[in-house]
């Protein structure tokens, strides 16, 4: 139970930290100055949202998100959520793989080889299948926090860890709401793809009390972090350079297989839901469809990383706030107890 538990938590968390996020853009985008509260409220909803979708997934022995969704939101907002968390898996990849071009550019490596390598690397995760995916996860995730978390405490202590909090300027909580609704469409399509696959409820539990914790105090100390940088991160695509930049060498090397790592990760999470959502359209091996679809993403790189992530971030945000109040009313109006006063009515 406790190895299961911690397998989809690693698959979750790496779900979520990509290039977006491990870079610091994505944080900055939704957070900043006045947000402790905000983070908070993040890591609250965001447990409840991955025990809802975990407990519906594990209920219905999911293969794909679609009967989760119609579930959740009902047949006809089903259609059209199916359409944004396609959209946001194909758009998110892309953006991990512009991610890959951007940061390996910093060694005068090009943007396309760069990109075109790690989208190489994505596709050999598929070659047994789309098990290869939560096996990597278990080994590339506790390094991919380790190495993140490290970079971050060494950076605070150099800074004697300046930390602040006033309940007086905690004006940025609703930034929680939309931050927690973007990250719910990749939780939804990566877990219902291993619903039949979960064998106990105690997994459950381990994997959203887990991530939650994990994904609420890394982002405080990144955002901390990112707040002593401020002036300075216009000026850059990826803000961690900022961090690093008086270091030593050795330490952009470092971060560069983060970055690198998170991209993997979260590039190979976008092409498995993919995939689990396309196997009743598309027939062949999975590495062939993944072949596919890296190539069919390779041109909308040159629009850019952090441009990507500055537009759609937000956009799938406010579209999935709905999708989210549904997942977390969830459990009230489908509570044993409240479902037996009504056959009583």
């Amino acid at each position: 139970m406790w190895a299961n538990g911690l397998k989809w938590m690693f698959l979750i968390v790496g779900t979520l930290i990509g290039a977006g996020y491990a870079s610091g853009r994505e944080l900055w985008q939704f957070f900043g100055a006045e947000s402790n509260v905000a983070i908070l409220l993040f890591a609250i909803l965001f447990t409840i949202s991955c025990f809802v979708i975990m407990n519906l997934a594990f209920k219905q022995q999911s293969t794909q998100y679609v009967p989760l969704l119609t579930t959740l939101v009902g047949d006809k907002l089903a259609k059209a959520y199916d359409w944004v968390i396609f959209s946001y898996l194909f758009s998110t990849t892309t953006i991990m793989l512009a991610g890959a071009g951007a940061t390996l550019e910093v060694y005068n490596i090009p943007f396309w080889l760069g990109m075109a390598g790690s989208g190489a690397m994505v596709v050999l995760l598929f070659l047994k299948d789309t098990h290869g995916m939560t096996t990597i996860n278990a080994f590339l995730i506790p390094i991919l926090i380790l190495s993140l978390v490290s970079i971050l405490l060494v950076f605070q202590s150099s800074l004697g860890f300046q930390f602040t909090f006033e309940w007086s300027h905690q004006h940025n909580w609703p930034a929680a709401i939309t931050f927690t609704s973007l990250n719910i469409l990749p939780i939804v399509a990566v877990v219902s793809a291993i619903g039949r696959q979960m064998k106990h409820r105690g997994e459950i539990w381990i994997a959203s009390l887990g991530s939650g914790l994990l994904m609420g105090s890394i982002s405080y100390l990144y955002n901390e972090s990112l707040l002593q940088i401020a002036g300075e991160i216009m000026f850059y695509e990826i803000p961690l350079f900022v961090i690093l930049k008086q270091y030593p060498s050795i330490m952009v090397v470092a971060m560069s297989v983060l970055l690198w790592l998170a991209i993997y990760t979260t590039a190979g999470a976008g092409i498995f839901g993919l995939i689990s959502r396309l196997r009743g359209h598309i027939k062949g091996e999975s590495w062939l469809i993944a072949m596919l679809l890296i190539a069919i993403m390779a041109p909308l790189t040159t629009f850019g990383f952090s441009s990507m992530i500055a537009f759609l971030y937000p956009l799938y945000g406010v579209v999935n706030v709905y999708l989210l109040i549904c997942i977390i009313l969830y459990p009230f109006f489908h509570h044993p107890a409240l479902l037996r006063n009504k056959k009583a009515d």
